[in-house]
């Protein structure tokens, strides 16, 4: 019987979350499990529509609280049409970012009231929370250098100062402090491989024998 398992990747830009996530999908594939490699906001062509207004940087302003309505939206339409299809099939579903962001991003960083994240969170998925979370963990300055050598234009995140990314990792820091078990704070400041090691090191007891 397949055993399905949702990971979810965390951090602030430039933690290194999508080189994990492909390196993860990598090694269970080759493990013989079937995975769904994905993302938030994003992960199915409308879900993807969704997530290019929010990262455009336009000429109508986007306050926090429609920010964070389409953050739902997509992810409603997400998990409608991937993430639980594919847990339901027996897959592992691995996704760059869920519902922990929408705490820090908008909540601790944009200053929406976590009382409406927590009823967004119970009406588009209620106890469907990922079974291991991996919090990739590095000082806000250093993953903005990171993000700025990719190049090319900023969208509306990375635009953002390094104060608001400080609030989005204390957020984080002290969501994954609240619930150990599940959120696991890797340090993002090694290299590629040994990020990657430890990576599956905090995902090792849910590994299939």
């Amino acid at each position: 019987m397949k055993v399905s398992r949702f990971i979810t990747l965390e951090g602030i830009e430039g933690a290194g979350k999508s080189t994990v996530a492909r390196t993860l999908h990598e090694q269970l594939r080759r493990r013989g499990s079937e995975v769904l490699l994905t993302r938030e906001p994003g992960g199915t062509p409308l879900a993807e529509a969704i997530r290019e207004l929010l990262l455009r940087r336009g000429t109508d302003a986007l306050n926090a609280v429609a920010e964070t309505l389409l953050i739902f939206a997509a992810r409603a339409v997400h998990l409608d049409n991937a993430i639980r299809p594919a847990l339901a099939a027996g897959k592992w579903v691995i996704c760059d970012r869920y519902t922990d962001a929408s705490y820090a991003y908008q909540g601790a960083a944009r200053g929406i009231e976590p009382g409406l994240i927590d009823h967004l969170a119970a009406a588009v998925h209620a106890d469907l929370w990922p079974t291991r979370t991996l919090l990739l963990d590095l000082p806000v300055a250093e993953g903005l250098a990171r993000a700025r050598q990719r190049g090319g234009p900023a969208d509306r995140f990375e635009a953002e100062r390094q104060e608001f990314f400080e609030r989005v990792r204390e957020a984080y820091l002290a969501r994954a402090s609240a619930d150990p078990q599940r959120i696991r704070v890797l340090d993002a400041r090694v290299d590629e491989r040994s990020l990657a090691a430890a990576a599956l090191a905090a995902i090792a007891d849910l590994l299939p024998a």
